[in-house]
């Protein structure tokens, strides 16, 4: 944390901000209370960029838009239900929500709302001491009702109220738990860990678009391996995501990790490693890949002449990150993309003890489709061998590969790899009608192309018309 005068002199330029001297003020001359609440305050102590203004106020809803449309270009409701309006002040979208109390009963996925009287009533019913914090407006004074001051100077996550409590209260709090752990780079308080493991059964009246939405958000942190290693470790993980923890039953091939699971938290590490570089934004579908690419190893370990082997465990575990990305209610653009990764994540594998025809690169290329590049941070994150010469040879093989990747996509067009004819002109040219013939002429010169590069218009006509004159297509004429 840092020292509390510059926290306090950031909060004070908050407080400055055109978009907040406005709520501050509209809010005072209505006669209710406002503050700045949670994560800007948090984030303001601890010197991380403020990028959200979350205020919290003792009006009612109704009254809350009353009194923010006088400042407002816009207002829109994003949950009046819970007590929350947006607005957008000053150029800055805003969130304001009344003080609340919320319960989850035990067969309940949603919570029982009811408003509050009080800034410390709401704020003791927050998850965590370090978000319990309130910057009161237009006064500027810190409320602190549970240490949320010396727990971010400690780098401690705690709980206001007891974490039975808490986690009763609202299940989805112990995956938060976790994320914050793991943006935050604190250690949980030894209670906080204990509950985590007693209540973790609780998890299961969350739906799972709630679970999938906590879950991306700790995949997305900076280092999100210390979260992940929580929900592992007090079995939130086995109700939502358990190919996870299985792997730590599955011995690598190599027995050069203490586990799969191990190595795949390498791998995850690596390939953020590398997405920083390559990419401008996080790659969510190539992160979840990057963990879950060995899911399959558990059903395929064989014991074979005294080894341990996991044949296909790439096409096994694509099928089985797909079941569980649809479970969690994922968009089918990401369960496609993750499955494909897992499914193509070992091809490079098959060559790399040799020099690549350039057949094979263009099929690595067409199979690899628009997720090239993904594929190639995966490829190059699991590589995670303590043999030093074997990294090296198999990055050089890699870098080879890319090389002949970006030459032949010069001379070709690889990334939209075609026969050099279509549809139409193959139709014309064997005067038939659009069928299952045109499909399999189609799929025979794409054959041709992949195999032998861009043949030319002239030269895949007598190709084709040679193919379809042969005995075995009588069947499609």
């Amino acid at each position: 944390m840092r020292p509390i005068a510059e926290a306090m002199f950031e909060l004070h330029q908050i407080a400055d901000s055109e978009p907040v001297q406005l709520l501050a003020d509209a809010f005072s001359k209505a006669g209710y209370e406002l503050a700045l609440v949670g994560g800007p305050v948090r984030d303001a102590m601890l010197g991380r960029p403020v990028t959200d203004l979350d205020f919290t106020t003792n009006a009612l809803p109704d009254k809350t838009r009353e009194i923010v449309a006088a400042v407002a270009n816009k207002t829109w409701d994003v949950g009046r239900e819970y007590g929350t309006i947006a607005a957008r002040v000053a150029g800055e979208t805003v969130e304001i929500t009344t003080y609340r109390a919320e319960i989850y009963r035990d067969d309940s996925r949603k919570p029982e709302v009811t408003f509050g009287d009080t800034i410390e009533d709401d704020l003791v019913r927050r998850d965590f001491t370090v978000n319990a914090l309130a910057f009161m407006l237009p006064e500027r004074r810190i409320v602190d009702v549970a240490n949320g001051i010396t727990h971010l100077m400690e780098g401690v996550l705690d709980t206001p109220s007891t974490p039975d409590q808490s986690f009763t209260d609202d299940p989805l709090r112990m995956l938060r738990a976790a994320r914050f752990a793991a943006q935050l780079k604190f250690n949980l308080a030894d209670r906080v860990t204990a509950a985590l493991a007693e209540y973790a059964h609780r998890l299961e009246i969350i739906s799972a678009e709630r679970i999938r939405d906590e879950f991306v958000k700790l995949i997305s942190c900076d280092q999100p391996i210390r979260g992940l290693r929580i929900l592992v470790a007090a079995g939130l993980m086995e109700l939502f995501l358990p190919e996870l923890p299985a792997l730590q039953l599955a011995q690598d091939e190599h027995k050069r990790h203490k586990d799969v699971y191990e190595h795949s938290l390498t791998v995850l590490e690596q390939a953020i490693a590398l997405e920083r570089v390559r990419f401008e934004a996080v790659d969510v579908p190539l992160r979840i890949a990057a963990l879950l690419h060995d899911i399959g190893k558990p059903a395929t370990r064989r014991f074979e002449r005294g080894a341990v082997t996991f044949y296909n465990h790439d096409v096994v575990g694509a099928k089985l990150a797909k079941k569980r990305l649809k479970e969690l209610r994922f968009d089918n653009d990401t369960v496609k993309q993750v499955a494909r990764l897992i499914e193509l994540h070992m091809r490079f594998f098959g060559y790399s003890e040799g020099t690549w025809t350039d057949s094979a690169v263009r099929r690595y290329v067409r199979d690899a489709g628009e997720q090239l590049e993904q594929l190639h941070i995966l490829t190059r994150a699991d590589v995670t061998t303590r043999n030093q010469k074997k990294a090296r040879r198999l990055a050089a093989a890699y870098d080879e590969i890319e090389r002949r990747i970006a030459e032949l996509a010069e001379a070709e067009e690889l990334a939209a790899i075609r026969p050099d004819l279509d549809g139409e002109q193959i139709m014309q040219l064997l005067e038939i009608k659009p069928g299952r013939a045109v499909g399999a002429a189609y799929r025979y010169l794409l054959e041709i192309r992949l195999e032998e590069g861009e043949l030319g218009e002239e030269e895949a006509t007598r190709r084709l018309l040679a193919w379809w004159n042969e005995p075995e297509q009588a069947k499609l004429r």
